[in-house]
């Protein structure tokens, strides 16, 4: 089990603004956050959508927040209308990719394959995968949660090297518990999830650790200290509680002073 105040470890808190952000909106979105002057040791980043993703990232270019896109193809270009690649990704400023969400599997086909696909596609361009996780209702309750986030998590990393598995981050949210309709997980079964997801990962990675683990799944204020406080938890993944800038600075201050992880 990881030792959530292990020297070298950051913690992460980021946003995914899904379908959400005009260009005024993301603009003034930036700009707040951009004159945050104190992160309380936290690592953030915002996904916003495409279309916003350049302009957010210039705003964003000389503060610490980092920023990624909610989805990309794993070819380079090519005929493959409506889909963003690695390369446009990159030239827009991102540094950091959004991958395989529960939305993106349901709605749109997505699949382990595919995901798998796109994390050696953003590697070689040298974006940041996060790989989204999460098992269904009806998987939890038919007893195989740690089966399905394992082979979810095998099968993203299938092909890559040690060293390239340790430059890939997941998010574990349960498919139940995101979403308006999702409601928070107990930190308790988080913490049994992210055990065995830890267990995965460092099997995979060269080094203990050295996968970022972050939670994510109806993350509020009320919730935030706890679900960072978990052991294995290496950051929160937040949705609607962050998509304004004053929520999303309130969240990270709240994730960077949970009880277990001192002052």
């Amino acid at each position: 089990m990881s030792d959530p105040s292990a020297p070298g470890r950051p913690f992460w808190v980021g946003t995914s603004w899904k379908m959400n952000g005009l260009p005024d909106d993301a603009r003034s979105y930036a700009e707040r956050i951009a004159a945050v002057d104190d992160w309380h040791g936290v690592l953030p980043f915002v996904m916003p959508p495409f279309t916003v993703l350049a302009d957010v990232a210039r705003l964003l270019r000389d503060s610490p927040v980092q920023v990624g896109g909610q989805n990309m193809h794993w070819d380079e270009s090519g005929s493959w209308t409506g889909e963003i690649s690695a390369p446009m990704l990159r030239q827009c400023g991102a540094t950091m990719v959004e991958l395989g969400h529960s939305e993106r599997r349901r709605h749109f086909g997505e699949t382990d394959e595919t995901v798998n696909q796109k994390v050696h596609a953003a590697l070689r361009h040298g974006l940041t995968p996060l790989v989204c996780i999460g098992e269904t209702q009806a998987e939890r309750d038919g007893g195989v949660s740690d089966l399905v986030l394992a082979r979810q998590v095998r099968l993203a990393l299938h092909g890559l090297t040690a060293a390239q598995a340790g430059r890939v981050m997941f998010a574990y949210e349960p498919v139940w518990a995101i979403g308006e309709a999702g409601r928070p997980a107990p930190p308790a079964l988080v913490a049994q999830a992210a055990a065995g997801i830890r267990q995965e990962l460092d099997r995979a990675a060269d080094a203990p650790g050295a996968s970022p683990l972050l939670y994510g799944g109806s993350v509020n204020l009320e919730n935030a200290a706890p679900y960072a406080a978990l052991a294995d938890i290496d950051g929160l993944f937040v949705g609607r509680a962050a998509w304004t800038a004053e929520g999303y600075a309130a969240l990270a201050r709240a994730a960077a002073r949970p009880p277990r992880r001192g002052p």
